[in-house]
């Protein structure tokens, strides 16, 4: 497998130990409601193994960005709740504000083998947590006797924070989950060792954000297919006309040396063909619209681009139809509007009609084939945005790094 040689789950004993398991459980809530569970299911193979070999089980977590201290509406208490219904034992939620506090040493203190308890949002300890300061990281290890830590939250990997790699430093063992364990191997094995042909399709709207990962996958794949509102800034880079489409003037020299890049090494760089344009965003992001087609390399003066277009769909399935391996990360147009989505389900369709290995890099992709329907149809789904693109790029992800080696 690639990548990953790292003590898991399976190589560890915690009978009678008590095991501290940081887990993504960043769900999305409504008015204090669970929306998508996706990210408790994930993990729930991993907390059933620790539980059913008899460790005291631990879990900690952040949810959302919690910029003034603790909130309600940044508790961990509903997922703890969901998580309850999921598993067949107990599981306390410990409500500290300061994560480590009374209540969860009380609450480790009377557990039993085979129990479950929820720490709460380890972000309300603010630059303790973002900061991997030392304080809190000593804290989460003394809660388990410094006995075991289990990573097991990829969407958090690419970030050094105390709950994720500092707490390592404290503990006697180390694992990682079976969560962690398929994110790398099926990225891993994609990037480093892929099926030929490896077809990658990276969209979303900043150039900026995705640099590397151009630049890194260009090495590797065999056809690179670029949509979403990064198109843009490679078409202007081609000298087309881009109306008042989304471009980044800075990248435009960067866009230039990709295309140039992928010329030296022999591989097919896909842009959009024809563009789905209108005079503005639509505003709010689901108003009704009418758009115009028309060639992506003439988009008239006073229109934007905002989705791909029909003859693109065909041009990007096509691509798709005789791959082995297929990487997407980032939708093709705006697909939280309904007459923007269509680029996104076509590319979403051609994926799920494919017999090729489909991954789809978290984040906004993985949001769109969750609510378009076509999530079974995927091989893998990854449950990190920013992790799976760090990965994509070729990066060492810190959380992964601090794990014991086999």
């Amino acid at each position: 497998m690639a990548g990953l040689n790292k003590v898991t789950v399976e190589d560890i004993n915690v009978k009678g130990k008590k095991v501290l398991v940081r887990v993504d459980f960043n769900v999305p809530l409504k008015d204090g409601v669970i929306t998508n569970d996706n990210r408790i299911q994930a993990a729930l193979p991993t907390i059933k193994k620790l539980v059913s070999d008899g460790g005291k089980i631990v879990l900690c977590s952040h949810l959302g960005k919690p910029k003034n201290g603790p909130e309600d509406k940044f508790s961990l208490a509903p997922a703890a709740e969901r998580l309850a219904q999921l598993v067949d034992t107990k599981v306390v939620f410990a409500k500290d504000d300061s994560v480590v506090g009374e209540n969860a040493k009380k609450a480790v203190s009377e557990m039993n083998d085979g129990e479950i308890v929820v720490l709460e949002n380890t972000r309300f300890r603010g630059a303790d947590e973002t900061k991997n300061g030392e304080s809190l990281a000593k804290e989460l290890a003394d809660l388990v006797d410094n006995e075991v830590f289990v990573m097991d939250a990829f969407g958090s990997a690419h970030r050094a924070h105390a709950s994720t790699a500092g707490v390592t430093k404290f503990v006697k063992e180390t694992a990682v989950g079976y969560l962690m364990q398929k994110e790398i191997q099926y990225l891993g094995n994609a990037v480093e060792v892929p099926v030929r042909p490896f077809v990658a399709i990276l969209g979303g709207a900043k150039v900026a954000d995705k640099l590397n990962v151009i630049s890194n996958l260009l090495e590797k794949c065999d056809t690179l297919i670029i949509g979403g509102g990064m198109a843009y800034t490679f078409l202007k880079a081609k000298g087309c006309e881009v109306g008042t489409s989304l471009v980044d003037n800075e990248k435009v020299d960067y866009c230039k040396e990709m295309m140039e890049k992928a010329e030296k090494l022999g591989k097919n760089l896909l842009l959009p063909v024809d563009t789905a344009v209108t005079e503005a965003f639509p505003d709010p992001i689901d108003a009704e619209i009418t758009v115009d087609y028309v060639e992506s390399s003439s988009i008239p003066a006073e229109k934007m681009g905002l989705d791909i277009g029909p003859k693109t769909q065909e041009l990007f399935a096509e691509a798709v139809k005789s791959a082995k391996t297929v990487v997407w990360n980032g939708p093709m147009g705006v697909f939280e509007n309904p007459v923007l989505a269509k680029g996104t389900i076509a590319v979403a369709k051609a994926l799920a009609d494919t017999d090729a290995t489909t991954i789809i890099g978290g984040g906004d992709s993985a949001a769109a084939v969750i609510q378009l329907g076509f999530a079974d149809k995927m091989s893998h789904i990854s449950t990190g945005g920013g992790a799976s693109l760090e990965y994509l790029e070729g990066k060492v992800l810190p959380g992964v790094d601090v794990i014991a080696d086999k």
